[in-house]
């Protein structure tokens, strides 16, 4: 294993999109969406559509076909590939839902290369055929205690990466993290000083870091889309493997380290920029 755990937010950074307003919008119930977001928590929000969805008819089969035409940037796929092919341990930590994630991985071949999905549980309810969404964190019972004030009642993205951390499968390991939502920036005030937080650029996280990056202990290599966060990603993965192999750094006049692929099993440049 190369000793890098990647640990990636869903909506807006595999895929292009919010999943619960595509599958909203794409199902005709954005009007009633809009109607109820102001009244509930959104977790709790997107259960309750799901049970509208299906009382206007619409089955689970028509909820998968509109989560598989969510756009994914091949470049992404790509990024997703490589470092697992490095031998990164890849996860996913997502306030979007079980059901909708596992549609659009297996819709793209891509299930196999995680090796962990933490996100709100969903099931189907036998009796009525409904789709239903719960909580990853129980709010109902205990608040999830996280002082920060930004995350969701359901889901301490924060919490959940410290267990990660603290896990025995990723002890040792740096950690990348990409995102872009508000919900990512509590996770990305844990990274530690060796680990590597990319934010979405332009997107509320970001904002949140530009507002005092010197809270952050992490490196912040920020991306725009599908194509540069492959070339960061690859990018970061490939100077972790060749620290971790104590070889010599490279020109630090250069603008950025080579992006990397596997041969014999060690990184290897394809590009360095002038």
């Amino acid at each position: 294993m190369a000793g890098i755990v990647v640990v990636f937010d869903f909506d807006k950074t595999i895929i292009d999109v919010d999943s619960d307003n595509w599958v909203v919008d794409g199902l005709g119930a954005t009007e009633e969406f809009e109607r109820l977001l102001p009244t509930m928590p959104w977790n709790t929000l997107m259960d309750t559509m799901m049970g509208e969805l299906h009382a206007r008819g619409k089955t689970l089969d028509d909820v998968a076909d509109v989560l598989r035409s969510a756009p994914l940037d091949p470049r992404v796929v790509a990024a997703i590939k490589a470092c697992y092919g490095l031998g990164c341990d890849l996860r996913i930590l997502s306030d979007a839902n079980r059901f909708f994630i596992d549609t659009i991985l297996d819709h793209h071949g891509l299930t196999g290369y995680f090796s962990e999905i933490n996100t709100n549980p969903s099931a189907v309810d036998a009796a009525t055929g409904r789709l239903r969404i719960a909580p990853y964190h129980d709010f109902h019972a205990a608040p999830h205690g996280c002082g920060l004030g930004i995350c969701p009642p359901n889901m301490c993205k924060g919490q959940v990466l410290d267990r990660i951390r603290a896990s025995a499968a990723a002890a040792a390991k740096r950690v990348i993290y990409l995102g872009d939502g508000r919900g990512d920036y509590c996770p990305s005030l844990r990274l530690g000083r060796d680990d590597f937080m990319m934010p979405r650029k332009g997107f509320p996280v970001w904002e949140l870091i530009c507002e005092n990056p010197s809270l952050l202990q992490a490196e912040v290599h920020p991306w725009t889309d599908g194509a540069e966060m492959e070339e960061t990603l690859l990018r970061l993965v490939g100077r972790v493997l060749l620290e971790a192999r104590n070889l010599p750094p490279l020109d630090c006049k250069l603008e950025s380290l080579p992006a990397v692929a596997v041969q014999d099993g060690m990184p290897m440049p394809l590009r360095i920029k002038n």
